[in-house]
This record gives C-alpha cells, structure tokens and sequence, in this order.
C-alpha cells in the first residue's frame, strides 16, 4: 500500500503496519488508522502517521526510553476493549511536543498515553486519572533564567 503524506512524502506499508483505533485519538475522532514510521533507528521518537489524512501526524515517543519509571495502570475495561491479556505483547506510546529550537523544553503527554495490542494492531488513547502523570510532562528539568547582575 502507498500513501502520500505531506510530511514524509510517499510512504509504503503493508496492511498489517496498520494500527485501528476504533474511537480514533482525543481531539482526532476521524482519525482512526495510523502507521508508525521510524525515522532513526536508535531513537526514542516515532510519527503516528494518519492514513485517513495524510496532512495528520503525530510525534510520538517510547515512554520508558525517556521515563524509566513511567508504568500506567490499564483498567479491566480498558484491556478488555483492547484485546489485551497478560501474555499479549503491548506496545506503549506517549505524544511529545518539543518547542521549534527548544528541545530541552519538551514535553510528553503522560496521562493519555497510546496502548497497541502487538497482535491485531488495535490501539486506544487512554486518559488517565493518576495525579502522577500529566500531560505535559517535562524531560527536561526547567532552567531557571539567571537574573542580570549590574556592574
């Protein structure tokens, strides 16, 4: 299969690289089939390309390649909608924002992290209600600008 999209020009992929999200993304209910394209093998980072609209991409990441600790909770209904049991490989993304020229001011969103059940492809934006994960996570911690001193 060939998409043009208007970040990464034509993109091949096969049926199964697609990833379903039945209810499409929060903000995005039209957007409901996506494939995952890594740019740098080494990289923490992926785009969540759209197939519905080509023009829609999302910068995703790893989340434990960035916040080791990060472990969010899936409730039964939630694994349940999802396929999901102990033994199915899951595959966890969080979306990011970086600032242009600001990377050390990114952000991830980890109270709506992506969950991809490996096996049939079918993913959900969850929203969790864990006051330890916002959704605007900083990676970086803030630098404080310093004051200017007078001569």
């Amino acid at each position: 299969m060939n998409l043009e999209g208007t970040r990464f020009g034509s993109i091949t992929f096969n049926q199964e690289d697609i990833i379903d999200f039945a209810e499409g993304l929060v903000g995005f209910p039209h957007a409901h089939q996506f494939v995952v394209l890594c740019t740098k093998d080494d990289s923490a980072f992926r785009w969540l390309q759209c197939i519905d609209d080509p023009s829609l991409a999302f910068l995703v990441a790893i989340p434990e390649h960035l916040i080791p600790e990060y472990s969010p909770t899936v409730s039964k209904s939630q694994a349940e909608s999802l396929g999901l049991t102990e033994e199915t490989p899951t595959v966890i993304f969080v979306t990011a924002n970086i600032p242009k020229g600001r990377p050390k001011d990114m952000t991830l969103n980890l109270a709506g992290p992506i969950v991809v059940n490996g096996n049939t492809q079918k993913a959900r934006q969850l929203i969790l209600e864990d006051p330890n994960y916002s959704v605007k996570h900083r990676v970086f911690p803030a630098v404080e600008a310093a004051e200017p001193v007078a001569a």
